[in-house]
């Protein structure tokens, strides 16, 4: 029968192609300290182990710089900017390679999301160049090195079926059935299918599927993540918290019989709510789809191009933030970046991006458990940058 190993609690909750990944990366691991590969061995943070780590972020945001140089070369320049510094493919190139949230989740916490975060950004350079099966491509790749980018996938596949798939309209803008492409339909699926068979083929074989799923999308871990992100569902925990408070106070509910404030523990478990009905992962999904729906229909009906897809992807990065289920505080990052490249370009987005990058940044504090004059000095020279730069690009 099929075996899986639970020798570690961390376990292995990626899509299996970031697991080639991690294959690659022991290759020149072995030559920094071989013991940091030994499965039984937890907790292990030998100084060449470290210092691996350290290098490895630093190596793989390579991905991360090219898809910021892609990007900039997709900025509309304005005319008669002879100052280099003032040009919105400059202030593209600090707002993202400079970003205080990409700077702390990687280089502090440590994790990879510059490198995925590249993938993402490419793909999206790819479609602002016209290059449709190549951001699909990359945008395969991504999804089954982390699957958090589902958040937009719906972004991706009804932007790719409109305007690539559908070879012309009619001048009024609507759909004419005719001009539909199955070689591009086909196309399109073969490149996706071919990543996923690539990623998961060989659990498929093995009959671990199921195992890799259930890693994958742990409903049991709870409705909100350890620190919360902030978002519907943490009102709601605070609401449901007042409510409970207030019962107890009017007699109304019996302190013993509600269950441990566990949501704020700062553990990563399954709770119930106290007062309030409990939100199961069904529920959430309703809402981000309710959430998302009005821009995957506009850019349905009339795509506006690669930027109309460009601010349908962001709408679904904050819908699903806003009510997905176990939403990590770091998935803001998701509707940060890619807003980056369209505040260079407009007033009103600059005015948004500037709301959206001060709060969610703050509030990526709690990952950090790192003095306070760090992270706030840090922040606060990214905040600054934004404000001056944004401020003197659109006068």
């Amino acid at each position: 029968p099929p075996q899986h190993s639970n020798t570690s609690e961390w376990t292995l909750d990626y899509p299996p192609l970031f697991a080639w990944f991690e294959l690659g990366l022991s290759q020149a691991a072995r030559r920094f300290d071989s013991d940091m590969l030994l499965v039984h061995n937890l907790n292990y943070a030998s100084p060449p182990t470290v210092l691996f780590q350290r290098l490895s972020v630093i190596f793989t945001d390579g991905v991360f710089i090219y898809a910021v140089r892609e990007c900039c070369r997709c900025v509309r320049e304005k005319k008669g900017s002879r100052d280099v510094l003032s040009r919105p493919s400059f202030i593209l190139s600090v707002l993202l390679l400079w970003n205080f949230g990409l700077l702390i989740v990687d280089h502090i916490h440590f994790q990879y999301n510059g490198f995925l975060f590249g993938f993402l950004m490419l793909s999206v350079a790819k479609h602002l160049q016209s290059q449709h099966l190549q951001g699909a491509l990359l945008f395969a790749v991504l999804l089954n090195l982390k699957h958090i980018y589902l958040y937009v996938a719906p972004a991706y596949g009804v932007y790719l079926l409109r305007s690539y798939c559908f070879t012309q309209d009619n001048k009024d803008g609507s759909l004419r059935w005719r001009s539909f492409s199955p070689l591009r339909l086909l196309a399109l699926g073969g490149l996706v299918l071919s990543v996923c068979a690539v990623s998961f083929g060989p659990f498929i074989l093995m009959g671990q599927l199921p195992q890799v799923l259930s890693r994958l999308f742990p409903f049991r871990r709870g409705l909100c993540h350890a620190y919360w992100a902030p978002n519907v569902w943490a009102l709601y925990n605070l609401l449901d918290k007042g409510v409970a408070t207030l019962g107890v106070r009017l007699k109304l509910l019996q302190e013993a019989e509600l269950p441990r404030a566990s949501m704020t523990g700062g553990l990563v478990q399954e709770s119930q709510h106290a007062a309030l009905p409990s939100v199961s992962p069904a529920v959430t999904l309703l809402c981000t789809l309710l959430s998302i729906l009005p821009a995957l229909a506009s850019i349905w009906r009339r795509p506006r191009g690669a930027r109309g897809f460009l601010r349908c992807l962001l709408i679904c990065a904050l819908g699903s933030f806003l009510f997905g289920w176990h939403v990590h505080e770091k998935a803001v990052l998701l509707a940060i970046l890619p807003l980056s490249f369209l505040a260079v370009e407009s007033r009103e987005d600059a005015g948004i991006f500037l709301v959206l990058a001060t709060t969610g940044h703050y509030s990526l504090f709690p990952l950090l458990f790192t003095p306070l004059l760090i992270k706030a000095s840090l922040m606060l020279m990214f905040t600054v940058f934004s404000f001056s730069a944004l401020r003197k690009l659109h006068r």
